[in-house]
């Protein structure tokens, strides 16, 4: 299979259990190495379970990053259609597309985190009714950023004559939609987004997604793909001690999509994804943040998708 001429690679940096200084570290390391990505998520309790322990918000570090960073593209996987209304997420991603001078990447979900909508009282609604709430978040967001005035009357939101300037930078900015679910999400992924996202999941299963995502996209080859994997600084009987110390009880799931251990071995599992059909490849990281590491990574994987080549 022939593989796209450039292979691209992100960092999403949890922003928890971490002091703000160390976050910043990773942005501007992620940076200097030559990544192409660096995001943040949408979370008030550390994840991807009710871990203790301190998490920094969404938006103000979206901010952040889009002031402290010069070339990266600035994205976020993702806000939750749930806790904010689409008209203010629409101004505040305006708003960072500027503070970046247009390098705003706009993810959008349903939500999951069940703990965070029962703790701040925000109802936690079905997943069929978070998945049509997202859609219409995800369009009133683009009928502001790209119409004088918006008028919209749906299921969840209403607007009258709504504005929204200055618009965006870029005209208009992409919008991601991270969604796993092959009943309902992923098709709503292809037809609203301009990108989609999938964390931890297999090379296979991450193919298969991503044919339904494109059996539903108007525009299939315009429509960007990637995957988040973890990825740890750990001999192979470590790994999973490793991901536990980030990612708590869940890191025991993630084993079997870790990229971890010498540079063949990680440069042969991210050729999987790519050869799956993955044009970004983001490493999923979580304190304590390891710069090190990272800077092998950009040193020893990366030139190995640098240019034209083709997969097994």
């Amino acid at each position: 299979m022939v593989r796209p001429v450039t292979v691209k690679f992100g960092v999403h940096a949890g922003p928890q259990m971490c002091t703000m200084a160390e976050l910043q570290a990773v942005w501007q390391a992620a940076e200097s190495l030559g990544f192409d990505w660096v995001s943040i998520w949408d979370h008030f309790y550390p994840a991807p379970s009710p871990l203790d322990g301190d998490c920094f918000e969404a938006v103000a570090c979206h901010a952040a990053l889009a002031a402290t960073t010069e070339r990266v593209r600035v994205g976020s996987l993702v806000y939750s259609a749930g806790y904010r209304h689409p008209a203010v997420l629409a101004n505040a991603a305006t708003t960072i597309d500027h503070l970046s001078n247009g390098r705003l990447e706009l993810g959008m979900g349903a939500g999951w985190h069940v703990w965070e909508y029962e703790a701040y009282g925000i109802p936690c609604e079905p997943a069929a009714v978070r998945l049509r709430r997202m859609a219409e978040a995800i369009e009133v967001v683009r009928l502001l950023w790209t119409q004088e005035t918006t008028s919209y009357d749906g299921e969840f939101f209403t607007l009258k004559e709504a504005r929204c300037n200055p618009k965006p930078v870029q005209r208009p900015p992409r919008i991601w939609v991270g969604a796993s679910g092959e009943k309902l999400a992923l098709r709503l992924a292809g037809r609203l987004g301009d990108g989609w996202n999938v964390p931890f999941v297999s090379p296979e299963d991450f193919g298969r997604k991503r044919d339904i995502v494109l059996a539903n996209a108007p525009s299939p080859d315009r429509l960007e793909v990637g995957v988040n994997l973890s990825y740890v600084d750990a001999p192979s009987g470590g790994v999973l001690d490793a991901l536990k110390k980030r990612f708590g009880p869940a890191g025991e799931y993630m084993v079997d999509t870790v990229l971890a251990g010498d540079a063949d071995t990680i440069g042969a599992r991210v050729q999987e994804y790519v050869d799956a059909g993955a044009g970004w490849i983001i490493l999923a990281l979580r304190a304590p943040f390891e710069l090190e590491a990272l800077a092998r990574f950009a040193a020893e994987v990366m030139p190995r998708f640098s240019g034209p080549s083709t997969g097994s």
